[in-house]
């Protein structure tokens, strides 16, 4: 059986999120968790999910709020908030919502992007509106810090990525199912800086009935002054650009572009 998951109305993509290794040992973790532990004052985590990022910097006692479209992610990461141990949870606020225009009643010293998902904003207006949606909710001198993908020229639009790629071999769920995953590029659009993806889940009862789930979105990619002219409208101006988790600089085969950007005007 084949079936489409969409991120906000499919309660499949919420349920396999957290089983996929790479998510889980991502090595972004620590880089923001220091972030969090410098910022001595309520951090903004866009794009939450399931709390891969949000949980641990609550469990350091931070003040944080997740905001997040999906609210099946929500639903699950309410339910992982439960399971931290001797710890109340007062200091956590989680509210489904869109990141490219929100209110909220509180105001941040940290706002954070996590994974790549600056990048499912795909238009230029929803990027100028989510930048300045969170520049209204920063106090001044306060802190954005996001990932994107460092764009490799010689791949990015490779026809071979449409072959579908195994993420992971199959192994066995608690629950008896077995599950593999792949990825593919449905789709290049060059001219519009994005490609369309899917992540495809094959899983499989124990009785032997399958099910193929394409998880599919579109993915924009950007380039370094692209990203600077886009904060620079939004009133951020950038103060550290590194390439890679451990902060190493940005040279021509970094994987990432993480970018530390600083309130200094209203918007």
């Amino acid at each position: 059986m084949d079936l489409r998951a969409s991120y906000t109305d499919n309660p499949v993509t919420a349920e396999l999120y957290d089983l996929f290794p790479a998510y889980i040992h991502r090595p972004d973790t620590d880089f923001y968790l220091r972030s969090a532990a410098a910022s001595a004052g309520r951090i903004l985590d866009l794009g939450c999910g399931t709390g891969r990022i949000l949980l641990p910097i609550a469990e350091q006692g931070c003040q944080i709020t997740g905001l997040d479209l999906s609210e099946y992610m929500l639903s699950k990461c309410r339910q992982k908030l439960k399971s931290i141990a001797n710890s109340s949870t007062d200091h956590v606020q989680l509210v489904q919502g869109d990141m490219t225009n929100f209110k909220l009643d509180n105001t941040f010293k940290l706002a954070i992007i996590p994974f790549h998902a600056f990048q499912h904003l795909i238009g230029i207006a929803h990027q100028l509106g989510c930048l300045s949606s969170i520049n209204r909710h920063l106090v001044m001198k306060a802190k954005l810090i996001f990932d994107v993908f460092y764009v490799d020229f010689r791949i990015i639009n490779d026809p071979r990525l449409s072959d579908e790629v195994e993420d992971f071999e199959e192994y066995e769920l608690p629950d008896g199912r077995r599950i593999r995953r792949t990825h593919r590029v449905a789709g290049f659009h060059p001219t519009e800086q994005y490609n369309d993806v899917e992540m495809i889940y094959y899983l499989t009862n124990p009785d032997g009935k399958a099910k193929r789930i394409v998880h599919a979105f579109p993915m924009r990619y950007f380039f370094r002054y692209e990203m600077e002219h886009l904060l620079e409208r939004c009133g951020f101006r950038v103060i550290e650009l590194y390439g890679n988790f451990d902060e190493s600089p940005l040279v021509h085969d970094s994987p990432e572009m993480i970018f530390i950007a600083e309130k200094y005007k209203e918007v």
